[in-house]
This record gives C-alpha cells, structure tokens and sequence, in this order.
C-alpha cells in the first residue's frame, strides 16, 4: 500500500499532462546525466507513443530514438519530441540497429502482437529492460521465450496491463482479499465494444509510400496489403493479434487472475465462440464469446460481445466479484459493492462502498517501471503475470479456432492434454528469414 501511495504521490505531476510544460522542461535541466533514464520506442503509431509520453513526463526520462518502418508515422513522432523536449531523438527504420546502441537503458515496444516476443528478447541480450504493450505477446510459447529471456538476462520487464496500478482495482483487490465480501464464489466478466466486429472489406491498395510493409509484416505470413490488416485493425487476424479477446480480456481477466490466493495457469476451459454478425465483415476473430475457468479459488465466466455498447450494471465493461456478502462491481471509472440482504438481522450483510471518477493508470504504470529500472524490483506486471493473463485469452481463442468447446491445460508440461490440433498452435511458424529466438 505504501509502495502504491508514493507512485500516486510521484505522478502527480503526470495526470495534468504537463509534458509540455516548462516547469517540466527545467525540471529535465537539473537531472545530472548519470541519473537520467535513456529510453526508446519500438513501434510509434498509436499507443506505443502515448506510453512514450508518459514517459517523457517524468523528468529523469529521455527518448534518445524512436523505431518505426512507417517513414510518416516515424517523422512525425521525431518531430512531436523534438517540440516537446528540445531534443531530436535518432531515428531508426530497424530495431536490430537501434538495439546496438550502449547509451540506452530500457525500449518501449508499441508494435503489433506478432513482434512483441522477437523484439523483447532481443532487447533482453542486448541489456535492456523492457516495456511490452499487452497482451505479452501473440502465442502462449512466445510469452515463455520472453519471460525465460528476462530471468536469464536479469532484465526489468513490465507488461502493459496498466490495471495494475489503477486505484479502483487496488481499492478492490485490497477489499476482496481483506475478506470484506466474504469468500468469492465467482467472478463475472464482460467486454462490449463496437470494435469488436471489425472492419468492413475494403479493397486491396497499393502499399502506402514510405512503409516497408514486408518489415512490418516481419514473421507473419507474406499477405497483399489492404488497409484493413494494417493500423489501427490489424488486431482481427490471427497473423497479428487475438481481437477482442486478447485486446480487452487479458486486461479484464488479469483483474480476476490477481485476486486469487496464489495466481495460477487455467487448467480446463469451456469455450463457446462464434461470428454472430456476419454482414460484410473482414476479421479472422470472434465477436462473440462465453469463456468459463474453473479455478481452485472460484469460477471465473468471461462474456465478450463485438457490436455491442451496453452491459450489467449499465457499463460496457467491467468485473463483478461475486461473494458471499455482497458483490463488487468495478471498472476503470470506479467502483461499487451491492450488499447481500440478512433477512435474520434485517440489514445488509456488508456495508455499501463506493469509487466514482477514476482514470486511466498508464502514468502510474510507467512511473512504476521507471522506478523499477533504478531500484531493480519486480514491477507491477512482470513476465509471469503478463504470461499467465495472456494464457487466459489464447487458450479460449485456440479452442474457438480449432472447434473445440473444453480444453486442459497442464501448465507444469506447457501443452494440451490429448488434442493435437491445440497443441500445433502452441507455437507460431515464423516466416523465413525470421526465426523463433533462441534464449
């Protein structure tokens, strides 16, 4: 609890969104160079810049150069720091090259899924810790090469489940495992966003001038360009990412997995998929799941709904932990506990509580990897956590992919018990001349 008070205390600064700031630019000034953190990003599009922001709001921070094969996407980020900071970053068209530099502690990988594992490894043996966006990577093998990768190398690895660090589910795991609900019987997720369908077809184009899309597509399998594979969408095909599942439910069913007594690998999960909405949709992943996983301490069930915006207890997303004196809803805005009724004592069985007008927690996520890289202490999210919330999604997408309703995973073993066809997707073929790392 102390630990959470003092990265509150410490991102103060960053919740205002004074990156620009020239109270923060002086602050930048007075960080002698032996105590500044040289940080850079792999992968600028989207969200891997806005962890680079939050980042660079911390004053002992610096982006010293930023990755992209995306020659647009690459300049204006260069740009947008250079007018943030005064400094140029390097720019760099291929990581392997970035990754040589010595005068760099940590890299930040924004990429899709599908690079996540060979850029992080890498980065490990270079002697770099790492920041990886969610889920940990694109396979359940992937995710142990990385996490083996960070052992072996003695590396700070957070994974980006920035949940972690958010005070409504702090407060909330703090109260479950208190015992303030009494024993949780189960734990009720759902994920309703429009999002989930996927694009409409759109036709082939031409590669857009200045992106090396063979790059980009790196060990996935050769495929023609079309917009709808690449920002921003590219999550709905299999190649490079999990859709819906492996986007909102590892960040959802993370939540679930840390309020257990001891965390662990899901053994059987029964999986029902399907594509309900069928009309001119271009995706290879479902918009619609019910996911159950019997765990030792309670049943977690997983509802996912594509096309959707309304949920339980009128939000879109969120967890209900369901205990024996009253349940616990909570999303990012908040929480709430709705009581069980006594009808002996006539009066609830707990007492209301309530958190309203949370935010996201990304600065307080990367405040505490920075902190982690000075103090050497697991962070927030390290390699298992983020392994064993990425096992939860990838299992029930392999089943929906195979066709199959129950599987069970021996996790001592790292395979499917008696399917074949599962276990072939353990492990993705990676496109020559790419090849799985070696750790």
């Amino acid at each position: 609890m102390t630990q959470r008070r003092t990265f509150i205390r410490q991102s103060s600064l960053i919740a205002g969104g004074l990156w620009l700031s020239p109270a923060l630019l002086q602050a930048r000034q007075r960080i002698a160079s032996s105590d500044q953190i040289r940080v850079a990003l792999i992968g600028a599009n989207n969200m891997g810049f806005g962890i680079l922001r939050h980042h660079l709001a911390l004053p002992e921070v610096n982006c010293v150069a930023i990755c992209d094969v995306d020659q647009s996407v690459l300049d204006k980020r260069l740009k947008e720091v250079e007018e943030a900071t005064g400094k140029r970053p390097e720019r760099y068209t291929d990581f392997r090259k970035l990754l040589e530099r010595k005068d760099l502690d940590a890299v930040i990988i924004g990429t899709p899924d599908h690079w996540h594992c060979l850029i992080a490894v890498a980065a490990c043996q270079s002697g770099k810790d790492v920041y990886v966006e969610k889920p940990m990577a694109n396979s359940i093998g992937e995710c142990d090469l990385m996490a083996q990768a960070a052992a072996k190398h003695n590396r700070i690895m957070q994974v980006g489940q920035q949940q972690r660090a958010g005070q409504a589910f702090v407060e909330s795991r703090d109260l479950i495992q208190s015992g303030y609900l009494g024993k949780i019987r189960k734990v009720n997720i759902w994920s309703n966003f429009n999002y989930g369908l996927g694009n409409e077809f759109k036709p082939a184009t031409p590669v857009p001038d200045g992106v090396d899309y063979d790059f980009w597509l790196g060990p996935a399998p050769k495929r023609d360009f079309n917009p709808n594979r690449f920002h921003g969408s590219w999550r709905h095909f299999w190649d490079y990412g999990g859709g819906l599942m492996s986007d909102w439910g590892v960040h959802l069913l993370d939540m679930a997995i840390w309020v257990e007594e001891n965390p662990a690998a899901p053994s059987t999960v029964m999986t029902y998929a399907r594509n309900a909405n069928k009309e001119n949709r271009d995706r290879d992943t479902f918009d619609t799941m019910n996911v159950l996983f019997p765990k030792k301490d309670f049943l977690i069930n997983y509802d996912m709904n594509g096309g959707l915006q309304s949920g339980p207890y009128n939000k879109p997303y969120g967890i209900a932990y369901v205990g024996e004196l009253g349940t616990l809803v909570v999303n990012r805005s908040g929480y709430e506990i709705y009581p069980e009724w006594d009808g002996t004592a006539n009066a609830p069985k707990c007492e209301v509580k309530k958190l309203e007008g949370t935010k996201e927690s990304h600065n307080l996520h990367v405040a505490n990897f920075v902190e982690c890289i000075k103090t050497r202490n697991q962070p927030n999210c390290p390699p298992e956590a983020g392994r064993l919330a990425a096992l939860h999604a990838h299992i029930p997408n392999i089943a929906a992919r195979i066709g199959g309703e129950t599987l069970v995973w021996d996790d001592e073993k790292r395979q499917f018990l008696g399917n074949d066809a599962a276990n072939a997707m353990i492990w993705p073929e990676y496109r020559e001349p790419w090849k799985l790392p070696k750790v």
